[in-house]
């Protein structure tokens, strides 16, 4: 990985159009598995546009791929394509270049949601260490520019047999209010004492702060003077046995 360099495509990458799109689908049918079929155009038209990420050698060799598709208004974003050459798979090459893809699709639609269809047991861990939770195909986009772009899938008319409910493609998806959410309850669960308004007493009210330091005095003036009578008993209990 040390000679492999992952950043976001420009319009000086559309020179590898032509082989990116063949690997894709050289891969598909060596997996026997189906993939929308993009052409030269629309990978130079991701680069173009700054929706693509790209793998290199320091010394110019294409490595990877990987581009984003928006869908249904920016509602849905998904990042599709993903492909390695041959020579460069189990390096992790995939990991880094969906994280890369990720983080632009977070950056270019930060409201969107982020989704994916595959079959690939190795992309559905990476999605999940994303963030992505699997989820049922009617949590996905509507767009029916999204669903024809599977009709060139060999398992299109499973698809289309269920009622575009369930397919050969495990559906993921990353809801950034969900998240959001979660974050905020972790948050809420490590801060310190809370009112019944969520707020954090020790941080919104300086009072607060006071009296716990008055209370832990008065506690230890409390126990020092018990410690002290405790001892005073103590000796008088001495001196009574041999003054008694």
């Amino acid at each position: 990985m040390e000679n492999i360099i992952v950043r976001a495509a420009t319009a000086d990458d559309i020179h590898f159009a032509d082989i990116i799109t063949t690997e894709m689908a050289e891969s598909a049918k060596a997996r026997g598995t189906g993939i929308a079929k993009r052409s030269s155009d629309y990978i130079i038209q991701k680069m173009q546009e700054g929706k693509a990420v790209i793998a290199l050698t320091k010394e110019g060799d294409w490595v990877g791929f990987c581009y984003i598709e928006s869908w249904d208004h920016e509602k849905f974003v998904a990042n599709s394509g993903l492909i390695v050459a041959p020579a460069f798979r189990k390096y992790g090459v995939a990991t880094t270049i969906k994280h890369k893809i990720f983080e632009l699709s977070r950056k270019k639609y930060p409201d969107a949601k982020i989704f994916g269809l595959t079959t690939g047991l190795a992309v559905m861990k990476i999605n999940s260490d994303l963030g992505y939770e699997p989820v049922t195909y009617n949590q996905l986009t509507n767009d029916e520019q999204f669903w024809k772009g599977c009709q060139s899938c060999v398992n299109f008319e499973i698809l289309t047999s269920k009622n575009r409910q369930n397919c050969m493609c495990t559906a993921m998806l990353y809801d950034p209010v969900e998240k959001a959410k979660e974050q905020e309850l972790k948050k809420q669960q490590e801060v310190g004492p809370q009112n019944f308004w969520g707020r954090n007493l020790r941080k919104d009210n300086p009072v607060f702060d006071r009296w716990i330091r008055f209370k832990q005095f008065a506690l230890l003036k409390g126990r020092k003077k018990k410690d002290g009578d405790d001892n005073a008993t103590k000796k008088n209990s001495i001196l009574n046995l041999f003054f008694w």
